[in-house]
């Protein structure tokens, strides 16, 4: 009987730990997976399959793709809303968030611990808790049914997550860049945008891939401060899908909307993971 030897009994202490490594991995990326695989694969199916329970659809059908863009469900004209939407968040977010970042780390005043402070706060607070409030301010300016009503909330809970991220980039950013800069004629504006700004460039894009794909997916605002067809995002449109009878739920047709409305942004994260992963950990180096 062969006896273990301590570099065969590492060996094998090793093996078994990559073992169990991997097969974590593959667990979670089938958790993670598993619902986006079953969306896709009902999106597939013919309505009078969709409560078959086959990994695989039997045969292949386009039909739930066709009807999403349907004129009844006025679709297009809810992903156009979604985009209009999403990317004005996005641009204002980013442009109030990098200033005010900058200005955080950068300049010293009374009151700048506090108010950083007050603005991770605010990003506690469910939206669910500010629906009602929020509804009655906007009756009574009338901004129900407009765009301005999904933006303006949708940036009160993107701002402290951009603020909170950038600030830890700008934080440190050596200020030696910026003194060069200036001792060569810059001024703090001209350094700002010829230095600071290039330099950050991959934690203000991983902060607008954050805000977007946030804004993106928002659905109890938009329902809220929204009730006709035209002002609508997709999130809320899919909700609104009706069947054949009108009375019957059209899981086919909401599942090819999820396709739509999740793919480009998986496709997104793919192709950008490399920026996005190097501006969270940008800040981290000094």
């Amino acid at each position: 009987m062969a006896v273990d030897t301590p570099q065969r009994y590492r060996a094998r202490s090793v093996s078994v730990a990559r073992a169990a490594k991997a097969m974590g991995i593959v667990a979670v990326v089938v958790y993670c997976l598993a619902p986006m695989y079953w969306m896709v694969v009902s999106s597939l199916r013919r309505t009078a399959d969709i409560f078959d329970n086959s990994f695989f659809p039997q045969p292949l059908s386009l039909e739930n793709y066709v009807d999403v863009f349907n004129p009844a469900n006025n679709f297009g004209r809810a992903l156009l809303n979604s985009c209009v939407v999403a990317g004005s968040v996005t641009i204002l977010t980013l442009v109030i968030s990098v200033l005010s970042s900058y200005a955080l780390t950068r300049f010293t005043f009374r009151g700048r611990g506090f108010i950083l402070a007050f603005i991770i706060t605010a990003s506690m607070f469910p939206a669910i808790a500010l629906v009602v409030p929020l509804l009655r301010l906007f009756t009574d300016v009338g901004w129900i049914n407009t765009y301005q009503a999904m933006i303006v909330p949708s940036m009160s809970f993107s701002l402290p997550l951009a603020v909170f991220t950038l600030t830890s980039f700008f934080r440190q950013m050596p200020l030696d860049l910026e003194h060069a800069a200036m001792l060569d004629g810059c001024t703090r504006t001209r350094a700002f945008f010829s230095v600071v700004l290039p330099l950050a460039a991959p934690a203000v894009f991983t902060t607008a891939i954050l805000v977007f794909i946030a804004s993106w997916n928002e659905y109890i605002i938009a329902l809220a401060m929204t009730n006709k067809p035209d002002v609508q995002t997709a999130t809320v449109a899919v909700s609104f899908f009706t069947g054949a009878t009108g009375r019957d739920t059209p899981f086919g047709t909401q599942m090819a909307a999820g396709v739509l409305l999740t793919v480009p942004l998986l496709i997104a994260v793919l192709l950008f993971q490399r920026r996005i992963v190097a501006g969270l950990t940008a800040g981290s180096i000094k």
